[in-house]
């Protein structure tokens, strides 16, 4: 442990996560996808009080880090749906623990959410 470098000395770890989700909305964003795809009049429809402007910007934040990928269908109008990279999914495991202290916090039953394990999706079950 002596040989370890400090958090002061390099690149926290905790610091560079945060740089990504740690946006206002960022959150929220990823536990809209975790239930699938989404449009952007789906994000905007299910976060009252985001601007197109804040979410265009979290999602190109997102996707700049490979957290979100953009798929743009060549029709017209264009359609643009965003889901979960391999990346962005590993992100799972922190957002459960988050809910459920909340959860704890609040003193409140679960809520219904995307972020329960039943309903994410399975890699295998994913197309590129």
């Amino acid at each position: 442990m002596e040989n370890q470098p400090l958090c002061q000395e390099t690149r926290c770890p905790i610091q560079f996560v945060l740089e990504i989700i740690g946006s206002k909305w960022a959150i929220l964003i990823l536990r809209e996808l975790f239930s699938g795809s989404r449009r952007t009049h789906e994000f905007l429809e299910a976060l009252p009080g985001i601007s197109t402007k804040t979410l265009t910007a979290r999602l190109r934040e997102l996707e700049s880090y490979g957290v979100v990928r953009r798929k743009v269908f060549p029709e017209v109008p264009p359609r643009v749906e965003y889901s979960l990279t391999e990346k962005g999914r590993e992100i799972q495991p922190v957002m459960m623990s988050l809910k459920v202290l909340g959860e704890q916090w609040l003193e409140q039953d679960a809520c219904e959410c995307p972020m329960e394990p039943n309903s994410l999706f399975k890699p295998e079950s994913l197309s590129a």
